[in-house]
């Protein structure tokens, strides 16, 4: 029989009361358990006495004939010097994963076009525009005759 030392939680809803017990550890979370070693009351303070509540002579004889802590039991047995808890580093913990990377790095160049985009439209505006190129007589002539049958035709539906 696997043995572990886990919390088995109590308390009503948003209000967490833990029972540190020695369990099977294929018995469910807050199931039967062997024996009942502490209590844990995440609502006190840090530095009050009653957060965590431990009987350390049997929390050492379960460690001794072997009771798996999961981590935060460990943290607790550690911080009363039943058994000694490895420091664990994570430098990669705060790191975002690979698909976050890859939209963030879509947004950068998103905004990097638009900020282009911005400074050419910018850019434009501050310019001065374009001497206006000669018109040919030709053309002028061509405008003329090209709105004559429009006039004409507005002429027409006005009396008609």
């Amino acid at each position: 029989m696997a043995t572990s030392i886990r919390l088995s939680r109590g308390g009503s809803k948003k209000r967490p009361y833990y029972k540190i017990v020695v369990t099977d550890s294929r018995s469910p979370r807050d199931g039967r358990f062997i024996e009942r070693i502490g209590s844990y009351n995440p609502l006190l303070a840090k530095t009050d006495e009653k957060r965590v509540v431990l009987d350390v002579e049997r929390a050492r004889h379960w460690v001794s004939v072997g009771a798996q802590p999961t981590d935060r039991v460990a943290r607790f047995l550690d911080a009363a010097g039943v058994k000694e808890r490895a420091a664990r580093n994570n430098p990669n913990k705060a790191e975002p994963g690979q698909k976050a990377k890859d939209r963030a790095e879509d947004k950068a160049a998103k905004l990097a076009e638009a900020e282009e985009a911005k400074k050419a439209a910018e850019e434009a505006a501050k310019a001065p525009p374009p001497a206006p190129e000669p018109v040919a007589e030709d053309a002028a002539a061509e405008e003329a005759v090209a709105e004559a049958p429009a006039a004409e035709a507005a002429e027409e539906q006005a009396e008609g």
